[in-house]
Parts: structure tokens; C-alpha cells; sequence
């Protein structure tokens, strides 16, 4: 961690070739098609996100299964899966609620580098452990997983697409779906548009909303917003930004969507709020940031502050729905896939990355 920009220099990623240890109980071996870069692999990588190292990134993936471990059951050989960034145990409370993207085991697992169980299948040539990335490590060739962290799609659903919906369409749509629960005829702001606040976009447009306002520091990215179906548009570097949107949206958005991961743009998403509106934020910024909040709003105007994992997703039931929101063409996740790499350019893919100059790339297998 903490390697400096520009990373096709610095080389924070190296290709290993590494023992995989056979699935264990409850696990299966996945052979990965297809792994999305997204910000969740860059902080670990910046630091912002700390995490035991030497790890193996990639937590956006879909696959094809190869072999199964004891007590799996319900999937079979060649069966095609999306892997899930937050396995769910089943049993402690937030899973009973319903809630499984807080599983308390699975935050566990992932924050120690293994996988639901406790144990790691990874290990490097001298036979030391090596991590793996929030259960899934998908920047690889093979991955062994807990079967809690995949959920089995069609066959003909081609990979590189597949993938998107393990992160992106998960986090962004369910945002939107199933933390904010945005109404038909309501107005939407998204502050951030990366792959997954596009997909908070794509989101809004197939709940209805009559007004959608995208901000982004970048003009490129604010004209494909407008491609897939905002309605106005605003780069945040304009110091009028915040006017502009509320003036846009007589007084602010009933909703407003924070995926760029600092405080300043869940500040902007904030003041955008209207009066008794909703204010959701999935970005992760560093853990010390901390955000001034005034606090008599919440009573005077009756704000609604939301943080949102994984979209508040029950990945089982979800990811097929949206699967099929995309095949019905409501949901055009494809269209937020920028690029495809091998794995040796995908240093020089988190550049592109950590310069705001790519939604999605796929590094495919």
C-alpha cells in the first residue's frame, strides 16, 4: 500500500504465480472470465481503505465454476456465477434481518484478507499466506470463495458484462432501489459519476424520476450522463454548482446520490437536498474523514442522512432482478464499460482510474 502515482511506474500490483489451495467447506473454485477496477481496489492500493498485505485485489468478478467444495450442493460444475464483495453468514442478526451486506462475519473475514471461514487458500511460492480482497480476490486466473459470496446467473450472460453487477450495478442501482427507495416522479441528484454513481444514474432513470441532475468534476463524464438519461448537468468545479442545481430543481432534489467518496461532494449532495428530502452516500472516503454537519437541519428542515453497502442488496434476490431490468433494456449496464485490459496493463489501468478518466475497465481472462 501507499505507492505514488503514477502506478504503471510505481508497480503497486505484481503478477504472481501462487499455490491455490482446493475449496474447503462451504467453498467453491471459480475460474474467473472477467474483474472490474473499481475505487474499493484503489484505496487499499492509496491506503485509504488499509488492508492486510500481501493481498490479491479484485472484488468485482464473475466466473465459471470449476470444482466444489463439501456441503455445496446447489451449484454444479460449469455453472456461471457473479462474486459478491460481502459474503453473509445466515445466521447473526443483520442477516436475520434481512440486512446481509452488514453481516458481522463476513465484515470480519473481510477485514482480516479471508475468506468467510477464517482460513486463506492463498499462498505464495515460499509458502507464506497471502490475503485475499474482501473474499473474492478476482485479479487472478482462478479464485477459491465461499459459496456465500456468488450468485449463480445465466450462461449466456457474457462475463465481462456479468461482472459489472457484482459491484457497480449492485452498489449504485441498490442505492437508489433500496436505500433511498426513490418514487416515480420525484427528482434525483448523483454526486460522482465512476462506474458505480452511473450506475446510480441508470438506477434513477428506471425508477422514474422526473428530473435527474448529474455532478462531476468532469465534462466527459457529464456528457455520457446525459447520453444515458440525466436531465441536467453540472460540473462541480463551478462555483455556482450548488445554485445552479437548486435553482434547476426549484429549492433541491428529493434525492441525492453521493458516489465520489470525499467529504466535499457529500457536502454538495447535502446542500442540494431539499427541505425534508434524502441524502445517501456509498463513497468510502480515508476513515479519518469526518464531516461538519449542521445539525439543526435535521430537525428544522427534517433531512434524512443514509449510508448505503453494497446498496443495501440482498445479492440472492437483487442481482437477478437487475439482470433482468438490463435484458429488458431498462437497465443498460454495458454501456458503462470503458475499456478492456490483460492483467499485465492493469497498473496502468488504476492510473486511468485514479485520474477520474474511466468508468469501468474489465480486465478479461
Amino acid at each position: 500500500m501507499g505507492a505514488e502515482a503514477p502506478y504503471a511506474k510505481s508497480k503497486p500490483l505484481k503478477i504472481w504465480e501462487v499455490e491455490l489451495k482446493p475449496p474447503g467447506p462451504g467453498e467453491i473454485l471459480v475460474r474467473v472470465g472477467a474483474a472490474g477496477l473499481c475505487h474499493s481496489d484503489l484505496s487499499v492500493i492509496n491506503g485509504d481503505r488499509p488492508r492486510p498485505v500481501p493481498m490479491a485485489l479484485g472484488h468485482e468478478a464473475a466466473g465459471v465454476v470449476e470444482q466444489l467444495g463439501p456441503g455445496v450442493d446447489d451449484l454444479a460444475k460449469g455453472d456461471h456465477v457473479v462474486l459478491v464483495f460481502m459474503p453473509s453468514c445466515g445466521n447473526c442478526l443483520p442477516c436475520a434481518e434481512g440486512r446481509p451486506a452488514l453481516c458481522e462475519r463476513g465484515v470480519v473475514s473481510n477485514t482480516a484478507g479471508t475468506l468467510l471461514s477464517g482460513e486463506r487458500r492463498i499462498f505464495s511460492g515460499d509458502g507464506k499466506p497471502v490475503n485475499h480482497h474482501m473474499g473474492c480476490s478476482a485479479f487472478a486466473e482462478y479464485a477459491v470463495v465461499s459459496r456465500r459470496s456468488a450468485v449463480k446467473v445465466p450462461k449466456d450472460l457474457p462475463l465481462d458484462e456479468a461482472a459489472l453487477f457484482g459491484c457497480a450495478v449492485l452498489t449504485g442501482v441498490g442505492a437508489v432501489i433500496n436505500t433511498a427507495q426513490v418514487r416515480a416522479g420525484t427528482t434525483v441528484a448523483v454526486v460522482g459519476l465512476g462506474g458505480v454513481g452511473l450506475a446510480s444514474l441508470l438506477g434513477a432513470v428506471a425508477c422514474g424520476a422526473r428530473a435527474i441532475v448529474a455532478v462531476d468534476l468532469s465534462d466527459e463524464k457529464l456528457a455520457l450522463a446525459r447520453e444515458l438519461g440525466a436531465t441536467f448537468t453540472v460540473n462541480a468545479a463551478d462555483p455556482k454548482a450548488i445554485d445552479k442545481v437548486k435553482e434547476a430543481t426549484n429549492g433541491g432534489v428529493d434525492y441525492a446520490i453521493e458516489m465520489a467518496g470525499s467529504t466535499r461532494a457529500f457536502e454538495t449532495a447535502y446542500r442540494i437536498t431539499r427541505r425534508g428530502g434524502t441524502t445517501v452516500t456509498a463513497g468510502l472516503p480515508h476513515p479519518n474523514a469526518t464531516w461538519p454537519m449542521p445539525a439543526t437541519h435535521l430537525v428544522a428542515e427534517e433531512r434524512t442522512i443514509k449510508g448505503s453497502y453494497i446498496g443495501t442488496c440482498v445479492p440472492s434476490r437483487d442481482l437477478p432482478r437487475y439482470i433482468d431490468l438490463y435484458r429488458a433494456g431498462k437497465l443498460p449496464v454495458n454501456k458503462l464499460m470503458s475499456g478492456k485490459m490483460k492483467l499485465d496493463e492493469i497498473n496502468a489501468g488504476f492510473d486511468l482510474l485514479h485520474e477520474g478518466k474511466a468508468v469501468r475497465q474489465v480486465v478479461t481472462f
